[in-house]
């Protein structure tokens, strides 16, 4: 008698259909998802919270003191100096300076003068009292760009050598031209040659002081560019410069001092001396 058909074979072949063609639908997907083409990415906004009244308050505050730093340390160097309160471990105030603040030679006097300059400035800004500067000085409006002060002490170098009311005018025409931003060490720099050839500023160099020579477009000075000198006569608009072969009158624009100190154009004064006595 035969037997009644299997039923195994069936169901299993009807489960490994099924198993297909769910792989099949599984491995569609799967292409679908991972296709470069169609791939979808969903980023997460992250909402950044505005800064309240008084985060601005306290944001202003410290960009205020960073500004300032210069001005501080220029106003705090020369109570040092003139005090004398180095004197009980230094007997000088630049061996004090570059042994306690790292300073080289002529920075602690750069940051004096700076400071000076910034004082200066602060007196043509009549509705701000001292202690406004040091707080928060109110917004500034178009019509009171006096009233923009200088953040870094390489802004002010430029105008140390200026009369009070030149510093003043230079500092106001650099800021319009900055277009009523703190200007850069640059812009003041123009300000000042444009002012000193309009005005011909006086001469500035004292006797003693050492200068380099630019020869830049005189052919007088050809071969002298990069030497050294000292000033023996300051006149109007040049300088007479003693060098080691002999003097020479060298326009201002043909000049730039080394900003050595006394004590160092004193030393550079005996050599000089002694070259000129050897070459006899």
């Amino acid at each position: 008698m035969a037997k009644p058909p299997s039923n195994r074979k069936k169901a299993t072949s009807a489960a490994s259909t099924d198993s297909t063609s769910a792989a099949n639908s599984a491995n569609e997907d799967i292409s679908q998802q991972v296709d470069p083409g169609s791939a979808t990415i969903t980023v997460t906004a992250v909402e950044v919270p505005e800064l309240t009244e008084e985060e601005q308050r306290d944001r202003l505050h410290l960009e205020r003191r960073v500004e300032r730093a210069f001005f501080e340390a220029g106003k705090a160097l020369a109570e040092l100096r003139d005090r004398r309160l180095y004197r009980s471990t230094h007997s000088t105030f630049e061996e004090y300076c570059k042994d306690r603040f790292g300073f080289e030679r002529r920075h602690p006097y750069r940051l004096i003068e700076a400071a000076g300059v910034v004082d200066n400035l602060i007196k043509m800004c009549p509705i701000w009292t001292q202690n406004q500067i040091e707080d928060d000085p109110p917004t500034v409006h178009s019509d009171q760009l006096q009233q923009i002060l200088p953040t870094s002490e390489g802004q002010v170098r430029p105008m140390t050598k200026l009369e009070p009311q030149q510093q003043q005018e230079v500092w106001q025409q650099a800021v319009e031209l900055a277009g009523g931003k703190v200007p850069t060490g640059r812009i003041v720099k123009d300000v000042v040659q444009r002012i000193m050839e309009r005005t011909q500023v006086p001469n500035t160099y004292q006797i003693g002081e050492v200068c380099q020579i630019l020869a830049k477009d005189n052919p007088e000075l050809r071969g002298k560019g990069g030497c050294w000198g000292i000033v023996s006569q300051v006149n109007e608009f040049s300088c007479t410069v003693k060098t080691w072969d002999g003097e020479y009158t060298v326009g201002l624009k043909h000049l730039k001092s080394y900003d050595y100190l006394p004590a160092e154009c004193e030393q550079m004064q005996v050599i000089c001396d002694g070259v000129t006595a050897h070459r006899r």
